[in-house]
């Protein structure tokens, strides 16, 4: 069957890593369609077009209408309760009363009243979804799919309520072109994204930093992309440190870290504040960087913030003055980095932890903090589970820039 006479089935979904603001987890909304949506409808034989933030960049118009009544089957994400994504879906269960998926990961919460509708669900490990989690998921949902294609039972609440509402009529004029052009624009700004990715693998933050930047200008300021860019500028270090730290602090300013409480951004936010302090030593620099690791910790309690906090309590104890504002700087140091491994052992001896994808940073995370708190047998076990996972070289050295200060401080 050639593409023209395939079926469209239209996914209305975000992309990269988004924060679910009610229970503060990061989601990879790009492994849900990856690792799920996509190869469910391609095995189900139907065209996948993913468009959410896409050919609209967050503006819904004409031509998302048009989709979102023309497409065979609509597959809606709400994991992160995306406003835009609501509404699209909305908008389909206005104008078609059936053939339409609302799908949620399992510990999301809806911030409308959308529970009485039948939703597919999935679950996330740590940011990721596990290998096997995927293949369940994707069998049932390819299932779901070819029942609901040849379903003629509402599954929209307007025709459900309303059973004799008469759906909207539109031409078929200029709808194939349509389709083409919003697959070609999907697969632009996916091939950039992974290009970005790739190249910070390969610690080739210049490379990265082109790829990130024409990406941002298709989806225009979206969260995901703005943190990868402010993370490869600063990692950079050229024309020089200070400038490239200053240039990734401008970008990841545009996600507003003051006031969200993504704990992406305010972990990038933290970090180069870190790095700022540890370039020109102006404490205030170090303050500000305390303050957005503190809240990036406690919004979910992330290893990465929490690991990074203490370690700047550790920092400004040695700038103190007062006797007991040096002693209550460790003392946050150590419970910080008490509560971290407590919780990271938690997460390493559970069924599901071979399926994480963050596995690296976790034993990262707990050597560190085994090594400040002088357990350097469980420090030296976990460094060299996190080798063997082959990290990237940034990554390594990220590490060791970490144990390096984390060691100084043992002895004082």
């Amino acid at each position: 069957m050639s593409e023209e006479q395939q079926k469209v089935c239209f996914v209305v979904i975000g992309f990269g890593k988004k924060t679910d603001y009610k229970s503060g987890r990061l989601l990879d909304l790009d492994a849900t369609y990856e690792s799920i949506i996509k190869p469910a409808v391609e095995a189900a034989n139907l065209r996948c077009i993913k468009a959410n933030e896409i050919i609209h960049s967050g503006v819904i118009d004409t031509e998302m209408y048009e989709m979102l009544f023309r497409a065979d089957l609509v597959i809606a994400d709400l994991s992160t309760a995306n406003v835009n994504a609501v509404y699209e879906l909305g908008v389909r269960h206005g104008l078609r009363p059936n053939s339409t998926i609302m799908m949620v990961e399992s510990k999301g919460e809806f911030y409308f009243d959308l529970n009485h509708i039948n939703t597919f669900k999935y679950e996330h490990l740590g940011t990721d979804i596990g290998y096997r989690e995927a293949i369940r998921a994707r069998r049932e949902l390819e299932n779901l799919i070819k029942s609901s294609m040849v379903s003629q039972k509402p599954d929209s609440p307007v025709y459900t309520y309303i059973p004799k509402l008469k759906q909207p009529m539109l031409s078929d004029e200029q709808y194939k072109e349509l389709v083409n052009e919003a697959e070609a624009f999907q697969d632009n700004l996916s091939n950039l994204i992974e290009a970005g990715k790739h190249a910070m693998s390969a610690s080739s933050f210049g490379d990265a930093i082109n790829a990130f930047s024409r990406a941002n200008q298709l989806t225009q300021n979206d969260p995901f992309v703005l943190q990868q860019l402010a993370l490869a500028t600063y990692k950079f270090k050229k024309p020089t440190e200070l400038e490239a730290l200053h240039a990734g602090l401008a970008i990841i300013k545009q996600l507003s870290p003051d006031d969200t409480n993504d704990p992406e951004t305010l972990g990038i936010t933290g970090a180069i504040y870190k790095r700022l302090w540890l370039a020109t030593k102006n404490a205030t620099h170090l303050d500000f960087a305390i303050r957005y690791y503190n809240r990036g910790y406690e919004v979910r309690r992330d290893y990465y913030n929490g690991e990074n906090l203490a370690l700047c309590h550790d920092y400004r104890s040695t700038l103190q003055d007062n006797a007991e504002e040096k002693i209550y700087d460790r003392i946050c140091a150590r419970k910080t980095r008490e509560a971290i491994l407590a919780s990271l052992i938690v997460l390493m001896n559970s069924p599901s932890f071979d399926d994480r994808s963050d596995k690296k940073w976790i034993y990262a995370t707990a050597a560190n903090c085994c090594f400040a708190l002088g357990n350097e047998e469980q420090g030296m076990k976990h460094e060299n589970q996190f080798l063997a996972l082959l990290p990237a070289e940034w990554e390594i050295t990220t590490y060791k820039e970490n144990k390096i200060h984390t060691l100084s401080f043992i002895n004082q």
